[in-house]
């Protein structure tokens, strides 16, 4: 093979003067193009007439590659419009993977690493992409570009900020000297698509179409219920599609730290809050207690709450026990045992000297199911447990599994379900025909007869 092609075919590109790197000719292409814009003016021209902007960024590469001589085939031309086109208007090196569909999260570790959960069939995978930056530099230019436009910085004095795209993305920065290999960006994208209970049952297999109808029925007869599970277990999804089972006629205050909750698409009454943290002097924060608080006052029919982390907990339980029955939260927690005494936990870290059996009292009256999600090896997340809270047993709060993950699939463990009564009154006849249901009926009324006796 000549010299000449061997050169081109591993990404050298020729121009009169020689041989240039690929990676080279972009960060030339790059430097030329920032020193040649206004970036003021684009802003302005951006917001009136973006295809023009783009336009004239394509025909400065053009003109910036024949001014130099380069000589570039038609594909690797396109390659550097695009290149640029991502690197001035979008994110640089990330922008293609925010754009694919299949990409769920974005992990930049550093420089020269960038790492990719990407979603095959019903599971999700880590997978190292051929992504790269140019230097450090490259991926703090990238980030101003995040924090920029909503105000927030990151420097030595303040190395960590959590912010948004304007699509609703979470992203996630942390820079030196916390991060000892240079700047990282974590971004969980936005989905796109809302993912229905259907797609959770057929696409999915997160859980079964038996337990999915006990679960809308337990939203519809306004049972307060909880999401427990791991980080990137489906938490949200979950209670996305759990919040679609409320009726039309109910009043949603939905309350969360990040905006990821699509009840406004699909419902006609829903109020949405979203907490602010505090400003570069430390002052106008508005914490998730500070909305559940407020929420109280908005006359909701139901609060749902993103996640509970903290003293929030105090109020949301106090909400679901005073009128607001049906309320949906999530919280972090491997296992729903666990996920009491997280809530036991979150309600002392509000500073109220309340006594620990008080605490379990309230988190036994409040709570009626726990729905527990994880994400297993293979990257799919499933429900694995649905639990219900019985009340006290001694000094402890008592719960049961009514269905449990065996073989792949959730299955009924032939348990009554104790809520029974206050799902036949608020559902009425319109009960399913299920197991749990028939059963617990059926012991249901024979206590009565007994009690009558």
């Amino acid at each position: 093979m000549p010299l000449v092609d061997w050169l081109e075919k591993g990404g050298a590109v020729r121009s009169e003067r020689g041989f240039i790197s690929t990676a080279k000719l972009k960060q030339l292409l790059r430097e030329r193009v920032y020193a040649e814009i206004n970036p003021t003016e684009l802003l302005e021209k951006l917001r009136s007439d973006s295809e023009a902007v783009r336009r004239e960024l394509v025909e400065l590469v053009d003109r910036i590659v024949a001014e130099e001589g380069y000589l570039l085939t038609d594909e690797m031309r396109q390659d550097m419009q695009t290149y640029i086109l991502d690197e001035i208007l979008g994110y640089g090196p990330i922008e293609p993977l925010l754009r694919d569909p299949s990409v769920e999260e974005v992990m930049v570790n550093k420089f020269t690493e960038v790492w990719v959960a990407r979603r095959k069939g019903d599971s999700v995978q880590l997978e190292l992409t051929s992504k790269r930056f140019d230097d450090h530099e490259h991926v703090m230019h990238v980030i101003e570009r995040i924090i920029g436009p909503i105000g927030r910085r990151v420097d030595e004095s303040t190395p960590r900020v959590d912010a948004r795209l304007p699509d609703g993305s979470r992203v996630n920065v942390i820079i030196p000297p916390l991060a000892l290999d240079g700047p990282t960006i974590t971004i969980r994208k936005f989905p796109e698509v809302f993912f229905t209970m259907d797609d959770l049952i057929h696409r999915f297999n997160s859980l079964t179409e038996e337990v999915a109808k006990f679960l809308e029925t337990c939203v519809k007869g306004r049972l307060n219920m909880i999401i427990s599970g791991g980080t990137a277990s489906g938490k949200t999804t979950l209670l996305n599609a759990l919040s679609s089972y409320i009726p039309d006629g109910e009043r949603i205050v939905t309350i969360e730290d990040t905006a990821e909750l699509q009840l406004h698409k699909y419902k006609p009454h829903v109020v949405r809050l979203e907490s602010r943290p505090p400003n570069i002097e430390g002052k106008g924060a508005v914490t998730i207690r500070d909305l559940v608080v407020n929420a109280l006052r908005m006359r909701p029919d139901r609060i749902v709450v993103g996640e509970c982390r903290a003293g929030e907990t105090v109020d949301m339980l106090q909400a679901m026990n005073t009128g607001h029955d049906g309320s949906l939260t999530t919280v972090h927690a491997n296992s729903p045992k666990e996920a009491v005494f997280r809530l036991e936990n979150m309600f002392l870290m509000s500073g109220l000297e309340v006594p620990i059996p008080a605490i379990r009292q309230q988190i036994s009256m409040a709570i009626q199911i726990i729905v527990q999600q994880r994400r297993l090896r293979d990257g799919s997340r499933k429900i694995t447990s649905v639990t219900e809270i019985l009340g006290m047993e001694g000094d402890q709060v008592d719960i049961q599994e009514l269905f449990r993950l065996e073989d792949g699939q959730l299955q009924d463990t032939g348990k009554v379900l104790h809520s029974i009564d206050k799902l036949s009154f608020t559902v009425g006849g319109d009960l399913p025909s299920l197991p749990i249901f028939e059963r617990s009926l059926d012991r249901h009324e024979r206590t009565e007869a007994v009690e009558d006796v």
